[in-house]
């Protein structure tokens, strides 16, 4: 048997729900994502400063809330990343 759909208020309280959460998500999104790449070997104390100063200048440029810019930091492995076709863990310092 098929049951009854909920009431129709019941369905637009919902809805109603879901747009404003999609709203504000919405708004959100307009602020930026960064995506860092960098050679493994600073300290969580960098890694902090820098994305403070990022979050503090994009919220300074674009508006919006610090709890809306997002940025992931990727530490590659020397032995991972060449420049001019030589591994930067061949090279001299």
């Amino acid at each position: 048997m098929r049951s009854n759909p909920p009431p129709r208020a019941v369905r637009l309280r919902r809805y109603d729900l879901r747009f404003s959460l999609n709203s504000q998500r919405a708004k959100e999104q307009d602020m930026p994502t960064y995506h860092i790449e960098m050679m493994e070997g600073r300290t969580v104390e960098q890694k902090k400063k820098l994305v403070e100063e990022i979050t503090r200048v994009s919220v300074e440029i674009l508006g919006g809330s610090p709890e809306s810019v997002d940025i992931l930091i990727t530490d590659i492995k020397r032995e991972n990343w060449a420049t001019g076709g030589k591994l930067w863990l061949e090279r001299t310092s």
